[in-house]
């Protein structure tokens, strides 16, 4: 078997290379189409739309996903230092329910924002009695903030806690003993040190606000990919929906660029574990306005969410109203969501190995363009392959081979970052002596690195499973006709403002995403992969 030699010793098989290549080839595919259709035309389309449209979408973008930032950081940071540093009762319960709004789409919150605090939504039957006739209009920029906020501060919380869990203790505890108390300590002290950390879990938060396509559609704020998505639906000539694509995913390769510098700096300071734990505050009378802290933050995140869905399946019920058949919907998001998963963790297990035990150039740079697509909104990765599909692979266009691929290319991120955080932990030196001892590079493969490797992998396929639940316009775009799943069940009847029928489908999509990352969360599994 041929090998390649790192600068450590190990030889890296080439079975670990041809698949690494070919799949980090794949994902520069969307930026491909990008590039062909927006100049196939020339330059003219570009003066036209970019002195049109793109500055106002720019503008919109980048201000929503400031205020979201902005948001996540003020809830996450304080909810992040109660759960881990202090005395508060029910930690591990607490860090779950902040954890599971990750389980809740988009598409799903904002259907429950406009259903609850829209004009005519109940908040407003509820005060009727009282006078009031119409509510202010929660649809446009705020409802899309406050929808956003909602489902992503967890992005933030977690990448926290897994910092204060890390820090060296030694300067807070210096402070402590000099008379600071717990407050002025963090302040001076822990907060400073939690900047990379802040920065790594704001920028994931703001690709996440800049790629999302559901909760914009349904709150009318207009952004990149509602426009996009819009243009590409509505006319034959879709070079103006390209020019915005390269515009939105040049945008995200600049902030993508930032995250990865934010993550390369928070990985070398958690390299030096601290040797004991941290001490506990004590909250004393501080603990009930700590509790009820984190009960309205669950309570705007989780419950009431939950709860308007729930309201809406009664009254449902009560009306009659012709729900969707469920199973089918069922079975295929569970499905797609777990061959979409076993296929992006296979294929994205030879970048970790090769980028975290044999390391080089080659291997650090195929890593980094594979994290390129954490960039790409679903949507352009969705559009790349109708495109790819119609002009080259007829035979896979509109089938459910087509549809893995675009979520192989959007969640190759999420399997990497949960794979190399446990590879990271672990030296090389046992696979170092193996190959000494004469071991096949193949041989060392299988025996130490895989092993080695599973922790991240369990962590990995319950991640790609959530995000593949809830994925919306790659599964809008690229299901095979008549392949009804989850959420496009629950985008058909919200966009037509059937909120009765879109409840009992959009509970069951929660409920099954929230298994993998309660559990995750519970076993502490998650807050140990990288951002």
């Amino acid at each position: 078997m041929a090998v390649l030699q790192s600068r450590r010793g190990l030889q890296a098989p080439v079975v670990l290379w041809l698949p690494g290549l070919l799949v980090v080839a794949a994902t520069l595919l969307p930026l491909w189409y990008l590039a062909r259709r927006a100049t196939e035309h020339g330059w003219a389309p570009w003066k036209e739309t970019l002195t049109t449209s793109a500055g106002e979408l720019l503008l919109n973008s980048l201000k929503l996903s400031g205020v979201v930032g902005l948001v996540c950081v003020a809830v996450a940071l304080p909810a992040a230092w109660l759960t881990v540093r202090t005395d508060l009762p029910w930690r591990r319960a607490w860090a779950v329910l902040l954890a599971l709004p990750l389980a809740i789409p988009s598409y799903v919150m904002a259907l429950t924002v406009v259903a609850a605090l829209g004009p005519r939504g109940m908040l407003q039957g509820w005060l009727e009695p009282f006078g009031v006739d119409r509510l202010p209009e929660i649809y446009g920029f705020w409802g899309a903030a406050l929808t956003l906020s909602a489902v992503s501060f967890p992005y933030v919380l977690l990448v926290l806690r897994a910092a204060l869990r890390t820090l060296d203790p030694s300067e807070e505890e210096a402070a402590r003993s000099l008379g600071a108390g717990p407050f002025r300590a963090f302040a001076t002290v822990v907060a400073p040190a939690l900047v990379p950390a802040v920065a790594a879990g704001l920028l994931l938060v703001v690709l996440y606000v800049l790629s999302d396509f559901g909760a914009v559609s349904i709150v009318r704020y207009n952004t990149f990919t509602r426009v996009i998505f819009v243009r590409y639906s509505s006319s034959f000539d879709r070079t103006a929906a390209a020019i915005l694509g390269v515009v939105l995913a040049a945008l995200a390769l600049t902030l993508l660029a930032g995250e990865l510098f934010a993550r390369n700096r928070f990985a070398s300071r958690s390299q030096a574990r601290r040797q004991a734990p941290a001490r506990t505050v004590t909250l004393g009378r501080w603990r009930w306005p700590a509790i009820g802290f984190l009960s309205l933050v669950s309570l705007m995140s989780l419950v009431l969410p939950l709860a308007v869905l729930t309201y809406w399946l009664v009254k449902g019920i009560n009306a009659g109203t012709a729900f969707p058949e469920m199973w089918e919907p069922v079975r295929h998001s569970v499905t797609l969501a777990a061959s979409g998963s076993v296929v992006t963790v296979v294929l994205a297990l030879p970048i970790a190995i090769l980028a975290t035990r044999f390391g080089g150039p080659l291997a650090r740079g195929l890593e980094q363009l594979a994290f390129a697509s954490h960039a790409l909104p679903g949507l352009v990765v969705a559009l790349a392959l109708v495109f790819f599909g119609i002009a080259y692979a007829t035979e896979l266009y509109q089938t459910i081979w087509m549809l893995l691929a675009a979520y192989v290319i959007l969640f190759l991120p999420n399997a990497l970052g949960a794979l190399r955080a446990p590879l990271m932990r672990q030296s090389r030196h046992v696979e170092e002596a193996a190959a000494g001892l004469g071991r096949r590079p193949l041989t060392v493969l299988a025996t130490i690195t895989l092993p080695l490797a599973r922790p991240g992998a369990v962590a990995a396929l319950a991640l790609v499973f959530l995000t593949i639940m809830k994925e919306l316009p790659a599964t809008l775009l690229l299901s095979p006709p008549g392949y009804r799943t989850l959420p496009g069940v629950v985008w058909g009847a919200s966009t037509d403002a059937l909120y009765g029928s879109a409840a009992l489908p959009a509970l069951v999509l929660v409920g099954v995403a929230a298994i993998p990352i309660a559990l995750l969360v519970w076993r502490g599994d998650l807050e140990h992969v990288e951002a």
